[in-house]
């Protein structure tokens, strides 16, 4: 029961996390069209920043919850595990959302840079880059729910 538990947290954190992951390059794509609107700007930077600070937060406790659904078993008796032959897919899995976390922190550092006066790519190049993490997501749920190797 414990394990249903965890993963459910872990299943919410997930999403939540995944929220900000899909919605911040939005804003910052917002951004790159604002033009010189000091108001409409500093609101976006500000909602960016809760923003972040929340995605980090959302993914510091999926990250808790995964590596006790990864690890439980050395510490939880009769604990599932996800450890041994044939579990491949969790490592591709795992590679996956550390690129995922990649992409999460650029935009967070984009961000911060608007405050320090930098420019933002094009807002092209920033939708092209708010498509990214649909793609990566595709293929972690393909991992998780195939497990192909």
């Amino acid at each position: 029961m414990a394990y249903f538990w965890i993963k459910t947290a872990h299943l919410v954190f997930v999403m939540a996390w995944m929220a900000g992951v899909f919605y911040l390059p939005r804003i910052l794509v917002n951004l790159a069209e604002a033009g010189n609107e000091p108001a409409v700007r500093a609101r976006l930077v500000l909602m960016g920043r809760r923003l972040y600070r929340f995605g980090h937060m959302m993914f510091g406790l999926a990250f808790a919850f995964g590596l006790v659904l990864w690890l439980g078993y050395k510490v939880l008796p009769d604990f599932p595990t996800m450890v041994g032959p044939g579990a491949g897919w969790l490592h591709a899995k795992l590679a996956l959302v550390v690129l995922m976390l990649v992409h999460f922190t650029v935009a967070g550092r984009w961000l911060k840079g608007v405050d320090a006066g930098r420019t933002l790519p094009s807002s092209k190049a920033l939708r092209w880059f708010n498509e990214l993490p649909v793609l990566l997501l595709v293929a972690i749920v393909f991992l998780v729910l195939a497990k192909p190797f």
